[in-house]
């Protein structure tokens, strides 16, 4: 017997409106948490329920990727720094490539409007991984 699933409508909800109310998120398309790479360390960024835009752009729900090397995500209105462990993705990207060194790190992936400034703890996401040594 074969079993056909179609999708079903909530009485009186569009689909619009079904996918509205998902809250946004960021998560890592790779690597995955507990994964042990190797240099350069690719790091692939998603986004759901935001689009994303260039530092500057300042429409609703839209910003960029930051990628922060072993420290905690930024507080909800805070401007996320720009050093060494605060990498900042204003072009839009979705990818890039670290060079860690050897050992365990966190990468928490921070998403922030068009100024920088931190959708917060809800729009980040922490994983771990290990970094293998040279051989």
């Amino acid at each position: 017997m074969r079993y056909i699933l179609v999708p079903m409508l909530l009485a009186g909800a569009s689909a619009t409106a079904l996918a509205q109310s998902a809250q946004p998120r960021v998560f890592f398309v790779a690597p995955s948490n507990g994964a042990t790479v190797s240099n350069p360390v690719v790091v692939k960024f998603g986004v759901e329920g935001m689009a994303i835009k260039p530092a500057g752009d300042m429409a609703s729900d839209t910003g960029h990727h930051h990628l922060i090397i072993d420290g905690d995500p930024v507080p909800a209105g805070q401007v996320v720094p720009t050093d060494d462990t605060h990498l900042h993705f204003g072009k839009g990207q979705t990818e890039t490539s670290v060079n860690l060194t050897p050992g365990d790190h966190t990468l928490t992936m921070q998403f922030a409007n068009g100024a920088h400034q931190s959708y917060g703890p809800a729009m980040s996401q922490t994983i771990k991984v290990h970094v293998k040594g040279q051989q």
